[in-house]
């Protein structure tokens, strides 16, 4: 193996997507399953050769993988999935029952990309191809599959990030693979930054998610951004703290100037105040920029404020 691939504990594998061509920005995690493996997320359309080479690297089979698990259908998490329904053929999808459809039939995810990033979306995350639907199991939260050596993946429902949003929970590694719920905690960083685009973001449920994942005790924390850390509980309470203070600095600016270039400022400010302070590296807060990118920050908190009524009616 090398640094695509890094072995966990209880068999348990992280693969480096390699998005960007950059290490630590996307990961995907293999799972052993009583006669197979599990896979959370699978990272864009335009990353799928280096998932297939991190497979074989892995010395897992793609006939292996018997199970794909999405946290949302986000492009950065699960906009390959039809890409590697041929490549992966004995896997089963699995994800939340309102994002399914969009998988399915991705006309508009591939609308909303083109929107975002006009010229720039087909080299970041390429087509959303469909997934046949005979392929796919929807999930809403509660449900579970069992893993090696005894354990189980059980099935969490955790909005706020989006409302299609699950996160899962390993009973043998006690790790719960948190997606965007818990927000950015690229290699490098030494805090978490919050996840929080629009149109889906809901501050409170996002917190009530974050207890959530901590009411199953884990002690190990997976970050599909990226990696995974000890000390579980106390990452989401820091990943709650962080929230709370970037809707206090979004309010704070958009009450003074209702843009999103306004709220990215006043997010760009801090963040490198922040990161100083942190002593994390010079070009970390660029790094992690190129995976949580502060104008969907910032359109995701004018987006939620206006719908609560603590600004007005916005365009």
């Amino acid at each position: 193996m090398d640094e695509t691939v890094a072995s966990l504990p209880q068999g348990r594998m992280l693969v480096d997507l390699g998005f960007r061509d950059r290490h630590g920005l996307i990961g995907t995690y293999l799972l052993p399953e009583p006669e197979g493996y599990a896979l959370v997320e699978v990272g864009p359309t335009s990353c799928r050769e280096h998932l297939l080479a991190g497979l074989s690297r892995a010395g897992v089979e793609p006939r292996q993988v018997r199970d794909v698990l999405l946290t949302h259908i986000h492009l950065d998490h699960a906009g390959g999935a039809g890409s590697l329904a041929e490549d992966l053929p004995e896997a089963t999808f699995h994800v939340h029952e309102v994002g399914l459809p969009h998988l399915v039939d991705p006309r508009r995810l591939n609308e909303s990309a083109r929107r975002a990033w006009g010229e720039e979306a087909h080299a970041l995350w390429g087509p959303v191809i469909p997934l046949p639907a005979g392929r796919v199991r929807p999930l809403r939260g509660g449900e579970s599959l069992p893993l090696a050596s005894g354990g189980e993946l059980q099935v969490l429902a955790t909005p706020g990030h989006a409302r299609h949003h699950l996160s899962f929970f390993d009973t043998k590694s006690q790790t719960v693979f948190t997606g965007d719920g818990a927000g950015v905690l690229v290699p490098g960083a030494r805090y978490i930054r919050p996840a929080v685009p629009p149109p889906d973001l809901d501050v409170e449920e996002l917190l009530q998610s974050l207890e959530t994942m901590g009411s199953v005790g884990p002690t190990h924390i997976a970050f599909s951004h990226y990696g995974v850390y000890p000390d579980a509980r106390a990452r989401l309470k820091e990943a709650a703290e962080a929230v709370r203070r970037w809707e206090s600095l979004a309010l704070e600016a958009a009450r003074r100037d209702p843009r999103v270039a306004s709220l990215v400022q006043a997010f760009t400010e801090e963040e490198h105040r922040h990161s100083r302070e942190a002593g994390e590296a010079p070009d970390l807060v660029a790094r992690t920029e190129a995976i949580s990118a502060l104008p969907l920050a910032a359109a995701g908190f004018l987006r939620y404020f206006r719908q609560r009524g603590l600004l007005p009616p916005g365009p």
